[in-house]
């Protein structure tokens, strides 16, 4: 039978009550949706299949480069997976691709003082010539610091931008000035002259293992060769250089580019009654190449496949559910075209962009949920009571700020006005994980993943089976 959400209005708690700890409020609503949504919730804590499909995705085929043979093969095998386990129109969406292969890499300082430096090629940056680079490191503490230096002044030179370790938070607010540096730099470098550019690695952790990560294409090409440095490492070169006298670092790469694609594998659960209105969960499926893709973003997935079955174990909803693992979400381009959320909205006509009501993403690895961010508008009202009834029990909280962006999969609906939400993930240790060697499936752990599934599930559940509106509930624009 189909139940739509027909809640009594009531008083609704402040998401600043809540945050600060008071009680879940006592709610009017439609009982027959609540309950089966506190059903759907209960059945993804106990379920396994999470795990499974992000254990057999990285022990299967390990690192995922987007474009790579091992990206290709896994979206070849998860399409049979979600075929196995009851989605529909299950597809292949594929697309061009300018695709990076790392080669092999080191560092070095020489001269007086040589020791071996753990460094990690930047995605998509050029190789050195044969033979490598040698040249005197200029070292500097931001990134408006290197900007600022004139053009042409650092000709024969290695730049270096130490702005300090990032500092861990729980929404992962420390990562993005680092990554300003990381996509900004070398193209800095190649307008300053230099030879190549090194940056304390963007991450939280102590260990010798470097982040690496995409940086930016400027007319077409990674100016120069870019490498990351480990945390350890840069505390070395940095001391190294306070002493006073120059310091020499040799540098080589083979790291290439390449002409191939990447794909997004979409799979579907069918609506019951208005099949024709779509809410996206949207992941990835490619990775970096250290480790094996487990929180980055193997987990995602997991998540969101688990949710949707949860729900299909459950019965069929009003609105279909699709699940998108996207391609080549880790990687810049030459131009545009390369991301595969960008591939799947230009693959949409007018009316079927319309017809997507609701979209989140899950790419912030696998420990819990804490917060649930709720589009503009709907922040307060009978749906967000009905999410803070069912998520509440298993401490997700509601939120007073509002989802705007979601992620650089989502991102390109999102932007062309299908309206996201947000679960938000504990990002305490994320950094220390992300896009190193260390990012593997034993750091995940799978109470905290059924958690989030179990997020994920009563949250599309309660959205899914409903006629809300969440395009409708947006605030209008101030008249001028």
């Amino acid at each position: 039978m189909s139940v739509s959400l027909r809640f009594a209005a009531s008083g609704a708690i402040s998401a600043l009550a809540l945050l600060a700890g008071l009680p879940a409020p006592a709610v009017a609503q439609d009982s027959a949706t609540i309950a089966a949504a506190e059903r759907v919730r209960d059945a993804a804590m106990a379920d396994n299949i999470a795990l499974d499909y992000v254990t057999q995705l990285t022990t299967r085929f390990g690192p995922r480069p987007a474009g790579s043979s091992h990206e290709t093969a896994a979206a070849e095998w998860a399409a049979g997976y979600l075929r196995e386990h009851g989605f529909r129109n299950v597809r292949i969406q594929e697309f061009p691709l300018v695709g990076w292969e790392r080669g092999e890499e080191s560092a070095a300082i020489v001269g007086a003082n040589p020791q071996r430096l753990v460094v990690a090629a930047l995605g998509h940056s050029p190789g050195t010539p044969e033979g490598g680079i040698e040249a005197e490191v200029v070292r500097f503490t931001s990134l408006e610091d290197f900007q600022a230096v004139p053009d042409g002044s650092l000709a024969g030179k290695i730049a270096y931008v130490d702005a300090g370790q990032m500092v861990p938070m729980q929404t992962g607010a420390g990562y993005g000035p680092l990554t300003r540096i990381r996509g900004a730099g070398p193209g800095v470098a190649g307008q300053k002259g230099a030879l190549a550019f090194i940056m304390r690695s963007a991450g939280s952790d102590e260990h010798r293992m470097p982040h690496t990560g995409t940086t930016r294409y400027v007319n077409g090409v990674v100016p120069v060769p870019a490498f990351a440095l480990s945390a350890p490492d840069a505390d070395q070169l940095s001391r190294l250089i306070g002493y006073g006298e120059p310091v020499r670092i040799h540098l080589s790469s083979t790291a290439h580019t390449y002409q191939t694609t990447s794909r997004n594998v979409i799979g579907d659960l069918p609506g019951r009654t208005r099949p024709e209105e779509i809410i996206v969960l949207g992941s990835h499926m490619d990775s970096w190449d250290l480790g094996t893709g487990a929180i980055d973003d193997g987990a995602g997935g997991a998540i969101t496949i688990g949710a949707a079955r949860a729900i299909a174990d459950q019965g069929r909803t009003a609105r279909t559910i699709r699940v998108i693992l996207y391609g080549s979400e880790e990687v810049a381009q030459p131009t545009n075209t390369g991301n595969g959320g960008g591939a799947y909205l230009r693959s949409l006509s007018p009316e079927d962009l319309a017809n997507h009501v609701f979209t989140g993403e899950s790419d912030f690895g696998a420990d819990r949920v804490y917060a649930l961010q709720l589009p503009a508008g709907a922040q307060t009202g009978t749906f967000a009571d009905a999410a803070n009834r069912v998520l509440y029990p298993i401490g997700v909280l509601r939120s007073s700020e509002p989802e705007t962006e979601g992620g650089a999969d989502i991102g390109p609906i999102v932007q062309a006005g299908v309206p996201v939400f947000g679960l938000m993930q504990d990002g305490l240790r994320y950094f220390d994980l992300h896009h190193t060697a260390d990012d593997t499936l034993d750091k995940i752990d799978p109470e905290q993943l059924n958690q989030n599934v179990a997020a994920w599930a009563g949250l599309i559940w309660l959205a899914a089976d409903s006629d809300v509106d969440f395009r409708a509930l947006a605030p209008g624009k101030t008249a001028p």
